[in-house]
């Protein structure tokens, strides 16, 4: 298994090296030519799927007898590939036949004829598939060489991964490649690491019920909770997806990204802004789990005055974070719980009505659980984050009855570094973290659960009121008293800090270079 797994890595580095070679001939930024990529690798699924079916269908006519104009109109009745959840891939559109044009004139016109003649037979890929191939800074070497690279990607030498899992992960890999790839601010927004999301998912366990994310990005929250499902030996039909996203061309990669998966998904009929066009009203999610964008500014607008989700509080018109939270509450079920991403300054912000916020949250005994996180653990940004759960009904949801108390867990000294710049949280930190809280709330195993110093403290209302209402865990854990400062080998620690200056000394750089493009360049 171990060397299939590697094999697959193989594959997908091989590919993306490759990919990113024609990007530096092709002069493409990351964030334009991850679309360029990606719906190439999307028409291949659909294309690779139409072409399974037909050849299965193929089969069973002829063993039924079928042959000639009779066999022909059977493999071009479109009802024979919707009935088996496939979309309908027109004359003029499959893979095949671009593949057969590659190297002409025209490669870029071709693949937008084909994109709009899959759309137009398939509505509910209306407005989802990118149709810019056939513009003038893309050439038709680049995009001949990548259709020929992403149609080397078949069904897998092992007979338990089928060409829609390999393209899937492809897909994934792709996506976080270009995150990390993506230079500024916005680099990156539209994907959470996936450590992040594992972890999420791993404490807030959505096993079945509706799943909500209300800044959904490229939907990775809904493809690793389908996972976990599926790995607990469920159903992902279990779980039903419900989604929004303001960018359109991210709500685009999220609605190919879903489909890759097989995954349906709720995302509103078209991109739209949370705050101001909830496209999910009546919704009342099971589980919400979301990674909203940091410190949100300029999402106030009058019309949010007296909306009905500030229960807590009219939020900081400056600063979203607190409008983010009392949107997921008020989107949650009776039982439902959430479980996000925050920017740390939400955990002691007073500015404006945060702190009145905060502690109207803690008196209404709706905070589970907050962990803080590791630094560089995401593409975009430097600042420091942590993970909230809210939980609804804390008196017996499914588990004990945490009232009046909230767990709280370091975890700024986990996660290994994979580049100078960036880290991420190894399987073993995962499954402590969500091993602590998941035994925290158990009912059965509740017994076992003690708190560890410098690591987790299971805290009451009244600890938190001493606190001042602030929730950042360093607070309440303590320090590891079994922490020994000069344990670390001397060689192994001037490695590490060497490590970490360097990775400084570039984000310094690139601090620098937006600050001076804030500023129009001038030196």
């Amino acid at each position: 298994m171990a060397k299939a797994k590697n094999s697959e890595m193989t594959l997908e580095r091989t590919l993306w090296e490759t990919a990113e070679s024609m990007r530096a001939k092709g002069n493409q930024e990351a964030s334009e030519y991850k679309h360029v990529v990606l719906g190439l690798v999307f028409l291949k699924y659909v294309s690779d799927k139409f072409s399974e079916r037909r050849s299965e269908l193929q089969r069973e006519l002829i063993e039924d007898g079928i042959d000639g104009e009779q066999l022909y109109s059977f493999l071009e009745d479109r009802d024979e590939y919707s009935g088996h959840n496939v979309f309908w891939i027109p004359d003029g559109a499959r893979w095949e036949q671009l593949q057969a044009k590659a190297k002409l004139p025209g490669i870029g016109q071709a693949i937008d004829e084909a994109m709009r003649l899959i759309e137009r037979e398939n509505p509910t890929l209306t407005g989802v598939l990118p149709r810019n191939y056939g513009r003038e800074d893309l050439k038709d070497e680049m995009l001949g060489e990548l259709i020929d690279l992403i149609g080397s990607i078949g069904f897998g030498a092992d007979a338990d991964h089928g060409a829609d899992d390999i393209l899937g992960r492809v897909y994934e890999y792709f996506l976080g490649m270009f995150a990390g790839s993506e230079k500024g601010k916005d680099g990156g927004e539209f994907y959470t690491p996936r450590s992040v999301v594992n972890l999420l998912v791993e404490m807030l366990q959505p096993f079945s019920g509706r799943v909500y994310d209300p800044c959904c990005g490229s939907g990775g929250m809904f493809v690793q909770s389908a996972r976990f499902v599926e790995a607990h030996g469920g159903s992902r039909d279990a779980l039903s997806i419900y989604g929004q996203e303001k960018a359109a061309s991210t709500w685009r990669l999220a609605k190919m990204n879903l489909a890759l998966r097989g995954i349906e998904a709720d995302l509103g009929p078209r991109d739209a802004e949370t705050f101001t066009e909830d496209q999910h009203p009546d919704l009342r999610a099971d589980f919400i789990i979301a990674n909203p964008p940091f410190n949100l500014k300029g999402y106030w607008s009058a019309v949010l005055e007296d909306d009905p989700r500030w229960t807590y509080g009219t939020p900081n018109d400056s600063n979203a974070n607190y409008a983010w939270i009392q949107h997921f509450l008020y989107h949650l079920a009776p039982s439902g719980a959430a479980g996000f991403v925050m920017a740390n300054g939400a955990l002691s912000s007073k500015t404006k009505t945060d702190g009145t916020i905060r502690q109207a949250l803690v008196d209404a005994d709706l905070v589970d659980c907050i962990v803080a996180l590791p630094d560089k653990l995401f593409f975009n940004t430097g600042i420091p984050a942590c993970l909230w759960f809210l939980s609804k009904n804390r008196h017996g949801n499914g588990h004990r009855d945490r009232h009046g108390e909230v767990l709280f867990i370091d975890a700024r000294n986990m996660g290994e570094m994979i580049t100078r710049a960036q880290r991420q949280l190894t399987e073993v930190d995962i499954d402590r973290i969500a091993g602590t809280y998941n035994t925290w709330r158990s009912r059965d195993a509740h017994e076992s659960y003690e708190d560890v110093a410098g690591f987790s403290k299971a805290a009451t209302l009244e600890d938190i009121r001493d606190n001042d209402f602030i929730l950042t865990p360093g607070r309440y854990v303590g320090l590891d008293q079994t922490e020994d400062p000069d344990a670390e080998p001397t060689e192994q620690k001037i490695k590490r800090l060497t490590a970490e200056l360097l990775a400084e000394l570039d984000r310094g750089r690139e601090l620098e270079t937006q600050i001076r493009a804030m500023f129009g360049g001038k030196r």
